[in-house]
């Protein structure tokens, strides 16, 4: 954007009454019966090379609103010139400009040569004594520079002569001649700065006050924004600060290390012997326990061995991190839970504890004492884990151990029922001699049939024979009636032999059922053995010298940083709002 440039409107008028044609110059003389040139109006030279340029300038408004003279019908009689008389300098200046003329330049270049004459102060009174002049000076007035920097600011301390159109005045200095003209100083008469401001002006002014405006409106967002920064950031975090650093009570805290581990399983296979010694072996106990010293429980049971509460009761604890006289278990429990942090790091097992304290003895004693509630209660879950196995295993061996002697007595109550110990043995025993009083039966019976194919047999040696048989046949009749006696009927001895017998497989499954019950709880008895946790401190409770907390300076930055964080969200939802109900 081109500013265009600005100068001063000044009326002109003569200086001094004008000569008689008599006594006065011939370069200066002047005809008293022409009227004086209006204010606005240039002169006869300019208005002559102000007629030939061929983009004359555009006329002032005051010019514009101004009647033309209606030309002559026929031409005036030849008469004396009137008007100004150009001196020689003016009469070469003008040769100048008609050479210029013929050159042919365009009106973009003759619009260029007036910026660049105005910006090195120059004051033509047309496009081609611009040119003129800057020839003059050694300038080109054709070369191409940046348009910014054809605009000259404005200095009010220097007064600029006005000319024609607005522009300021040339001043004719050199060969003697001390007559400015146009004159810009009227005489006779009181002359005031106008009121009226041209558009440019009126412009600049606007601009200005606008500008002003959005300075005053913005320093005003900015002390406000400052304000509320102060009272919603900046008041609390001091007073966070100066509570830290000036009120709060020093606590001391005591940190101690522990792990909990698992025997050796020498004997283990599969996928407890794959965990066995690694922390996945003894993270559910390591989770238990950390739970069991976060609890009400464990706070309980500090309260009653050491007074826990009767410590955070004291007087010359801060009032914010003070008990009340009598406080309640929850109370309680609250302020534990902030003193006694547990943490439990699962990929190296270990459990890491701080007791924050008033007193650093006092921290470490709560430090070593909830160390041993934790070791009670591994062992406690050791030992219930153990007597669950053992009582299992133990329970199914004695009543392996009890079906197998109802076994045995049931064995033995049948032999006793049979008067013998082996029914087989004496089956055996009467078949063999079943078998033994028919050989000899036979036998007898073949001598008989010899003695009776002889024609004179002996009388009392076939009755003899006879006799034998006779009783051969009753003896196995009574074996067979002995032997049908023992197979035959429930109580015979066949049927003891067979109960004998499915008593005798019966104990001796009870016996094997016995020996797997056994083995089983001897197994038991390894595993829960293996399985026994126990309870060992890496870090011991030491106590401190210098006070742990409170961390004033990490506590103020962060009190500050969440007052801001506050305080941008409360703003942004308010902002959210007002654009969402504006809307």
């Amino acid at each position: 954007m081109i500013t265009k440039p600005k100068a001063r409107k000044f009326r002109i008028k003569r200086s001094t009454p004008a000569p008689s044609a008599e006594n006065a110059n011939p370069s200066e003389r002047k005809v008293d019966a022409a009227p004086a040139p209006h204010p606005s109006e240039p002169s006869v030279s300019a208005r002559r090379d102000t007629a030939d340029a061929p983009q004359p300038p555009r006329p002032r408004p005051e010019q514009a609103a101004q009647p033309k003279p209606a030309a002559p019908a026929e031409p005036p009689a030849p008469r004396a010139r009137d008007g100004d008389v150009s001196s020689a300098r003016e009469v070469e200046g003008e040769l100048d400009i008609d050479a210029i003329r013929r050159e042919g330049l365009t009106g973009r270049q003759l619009r260029m040569a007036r910026r660049v004459a105005q910006k090195h102060g120059l004051a033509p009174t047309s496009d081609f004594d611009a040119v003129r002049l800057l020839r003059a000076q050694g300038i080109d007035p054709f070369q191409r520079s940046n348009m910014l920097e054809l605009v000259v600011p404005h200095n009010d301390e220097e007064p600029i002569e006005s000319g024609i159109g607005g522009l300021p005045a040339r001043t004719d200095q050199g060969k003697g001649d001390d007559v400015k003209l146009p004159q810009t100083v009227p005489l006779g008469r009181e002359t005031l700065p106008s009121t009226k401001l041209s558009p440019t002006e009126r412009r600049t002014r606007e601009i200005s006050e606008i500008q002003r405006e959005i300075t005053r409106r913005r320093q005003k967002k900015l002390g406000l924004l400052l304000t509320r920064l102060a009272f919603f950031v900046m008041l609390p975090t001091f007073l966070a600060g100066y509570y830290f650093y000036q009120i709060a009570t020093p606590m001391y805290g005591t940190k101690s290390e522990f792990l909990i581990l698992q025997a050796d399983n020498q004997g283990g296979s599969g996928l407890g012997g794959l965990l066995t010694g690694t922390q996945f072996a003894t993270s559910q106990d390591s989770i238990a326990v950390q739970s069991y010293l976060q609890s009400k429980d464990a706070m309980l049971r500090l309260d009653r061995d050491v007074g826990f509460k009767s410590h955070f009761t004291q007087d010359f604890i801060d009032p914010i991190q003070r008990l009340e006289d009598t406080p309640t278990n929850e109370q309680a429990y609250k302020l534990y839970k902030k003193n006694i942090k547990v943490g439990y790091d699962p990929t190296e097992g270990v459990l890491r504890m701080e007791v924050v304290a008033a007193d650093p003895d006092v921290s470490a004693q709560f430090s070593r004492s909830l160390i041993g509630y934790a070791e009670d209660r591994v062992n406690s879950l050791s030992q219930q884990k153990r007597g669950d196995q053992m009582a299992d295993a133990e329970a199914s061996f004695k009543n392996a151990e009890a079906e197998r002697r109802m076994a045995q007595e049931q064995l033995v109550n049948l032999q006793l029922q049979g008067a013998t110990l082996d029914p087989e043995a004496v089956i055996a025993g009467l078949r063999s001699q079943i078998n033994s009083v028919e050989l000899q039966l036979l036998d007898k019976d073949l001598q008989l049939a010899a003695l009776l194919d002889n024609p004179r047999p002996n009388q009392s040696r076939v009755d003899g024979v006879r006799g034998d048989i006779r009783r051969l046949n009753a003896q196995l009749e009574d074996l067979n009636a002995r032997m049908t006696d023992v197979s035959q009927g429930e109580n015979s001895l066949a049927q003891l032999s067979v109960n004998i017998q499915m008593a005798q497989a019966d104990l001796a499954t009870r016996d094997m059922l016995l020996q797997s019950a056994l083995q089983q709880m001897e197994q038991t008895r390894m595993e829960a053995n293996r399985q026994v946790r126990y309870l060992t401190t890496s870090v011991e409770p030491v106590p401190s010298q210098e006070a742990t907390y409170p961390r004033s300076f990490e506590n103020t930055i962060l009190a500050f940083l969440i007052f801001a964080g506050i305080y941008l969200m409360i703003s942004l939802t308010a902002s959210i709002l007002r654009e969402q109900v504006t809307s």
